[in-house]
Order: structure tokens, then C-alpha cells, then sequence
């Protein structure tokens, strides 16, 4: 039987996604949220928003690998700053 082997990268990729979920979890836990509308044309909860930049993030880097010679490094950063402006204002 062939097992996946986990990289160093690939096992922080998805300790990160797993904490965020946590803290997600955990902020809704302790203040409950509501849906507002903000920059997005639908009412969208903070755990809507948190789903939507995730997806977006992934299509960003995805661009940039695809389109673009540019870094990776470029894409987080872009992605990063996405999803905290789609988080406050979104």
C-alpha cells in the first residue's frame, strides 16, 4: 500500500488551515455573529466571508502560478491582505 508523504510545507498548510478553523470556531463560540452586508453584494455571515477569501485565495495563487512568473511569496501576501479586507469589510 502507497501512504502520502507529508512534507514539512504540506503538513504547516494544513496545521494552518486547521488553526484558523479553530479560531473561527472559537470566535463564533464566544461572539456570535450576524449577517450585515458589506462590499459583497449578498449578506454574508463572518464564517461566509472567511469561506469566500479562502476559495479566493486559492484562485489567486493559482493565477499567479498559471499566468505569471511571479512569486509565491507575491501571492501570499496578496491573499493575505484579500482576506483581511474581504474579513473587516467584505
Amino acid at each position: 500500500m502507497d501512504w502520502m508523504v507529508w512534507t514539512l510545507p504540506t503538513a504547516i498548510f494544513f496545521g494552518v488551515i486547521a488553526l484558523l478553523l479553530v479560531v473561527m470556531t472559537t470566535w463564533e463560540l464566544v461572539s456570535p455573529t450576524r449577517e450585515r452586508r458589506g462590499f459583497l453584494p449578498i449578506s454574508t455571515t463572518r464564517g461566509d466571508r472567511f469561506f469566500i477569501g479562502m476559495l479566493s485565495a486559492a484562485y489567486i495563487h493559482l493565477a499567479v502560478v498559471g499566468f505569471t512568473s511571479l512569486s509565491l511569496w507575491l501571492a501570499l501576501g496578496v491573499s493575505v491582505v484579500w482576506m483581511l479586507v474581504l474579513l473587516r469589510w467584505g
